[in-house]
């Protein structure tokens, strides 16, 4: 197996300025996977696997999405109760999303458990999750050549030692440029990205900027690439984590030590999906994403890289 993403299955319902929808499947490790798992196909991979929890109402024709799209189910476990509910609104350039409700539900007492036929991936990706989580995912896994870390702000705010305990144990940490400044406390986002690489004690640092781009920091050096151009920005929502998604998926398929030039390919993928899935809302763009516009718009994208 190529992937094992591990994360949250959810609905969510949500507002921006191109319109409102309600009860969207969502949650990180859909976007991850549906990510991953285009790009399996695109790349003949190995496969992708998720691991995560539904509510009695999570719908079978949401579970045949993930089938349909080549992703391994056979770690999602169902538990009595609601799935896992977000609603949120984006307002203006939509950089950030404002949350009005959250509804853990079976989510909330969620403890991931790791089939031992998936326990050996070649990447894995613990996507969004508490801190302890990720720990204890970490604990049953055995990736073959790399560990994925995403967080958020939350937890910086509400379990920053066990935060930085997790990032110390993985080899890639995947954070937006507000996570990085507020883990640094440091307004600057360069000193802020190399001194919480310090924190990891060393390892791959990955910025998501957004409009802005991607930064990574590489034990051979800086990356930095431009976002690409997308006109129809309908929904932010999963980007980071098809940004995320793309990115593991790319680097599972080569062994040893992830090299400079590897990463920016990788990062290169990753943009341009994440591109595509800003374009509706929710999942749709990124589970009907064609191999021929995906390759047009990577060809256009390493056009504007070499120019910007």
């Amino acid at each position: 197996m190529d992937v094992l993403i591990v994360g949250s299955l959810a609905y969510d319902s949500l507002e921006t300025p191109s319109g409102s929808r309600d009860d969207e499947l969502g949650g990180s490790a859909s976007y991850g996977g549906f990510s991953a798992a285009f790009h399996m196909s695109r790349l003949q991979g190995k496969g992708v696997s998720l691991v995560g929890v539904i509510g009695n109402d999570f719908q079978s024709e949401h579970l045949d999405w993930y089938k349909n799209a080549g992703l391994d189910i056979t770690g999602i476990e169902s538990s009595d109760g609601d799935t896992f509910r977000w609603k949120g609104s984006y307002l203006g350039d939509m950089s950030e999303a404002i949350t009005h409700e959250t509804h853990l539900n079976v989510f909330e007492h969620f403890q991931p458990k790791v089939p031992a036929i998936l326990s050996s991936p070649k990447v894995l990706m613990c996507a969004n999750l508490h801190p302890a989580l990720q720990s204890s995912v970490l604990s049953q896994t055995n990736a073959q050549r790399l560990t994925i870390l995403d967080s958020m702000n939350l937890w910086i705010n509400i379990a920053h030692d066990e935060l930085l305990n997790v990032m110390k144990m993985v080899d890639v940490v995947v954070l937006n440029d507000g996570e990085v400044r507020m883990l640094a406390s440091d307004d600057n986002l360069i000193r802020a990205a190399n001194n919480v690489l310090d924190l990891m004690g060393g390892g791959i640092l990955v910025v998501k900027r957004g409009e802005h781009g991607v930064l990574a920091l590489h034990p051979d050096g800086m990356i930095s690439m431009p976002a690409y151009p997308t006109l129809n920005i309908t929904d932010p929502t999963g980007c980071g984590d098809s940004f995320a998604g793309a990115m593991a998926m790319f680097l599972s398929q080569n062994d040893g030590s992830v090299t400079y030039d590897e990463l920016a390919e990788a990062l290169v993928h990753a943009t341009v999906t994440a591109s595509f899935t800003i374009e509706t809302f929710g999942t749709e763009r990124i589970r009907n994403l064609t191999v021929v516009e995906y390759d047009e718009r990577l060809n256009d994208f390493r056009r504007i890289s070499r120019t910007s």
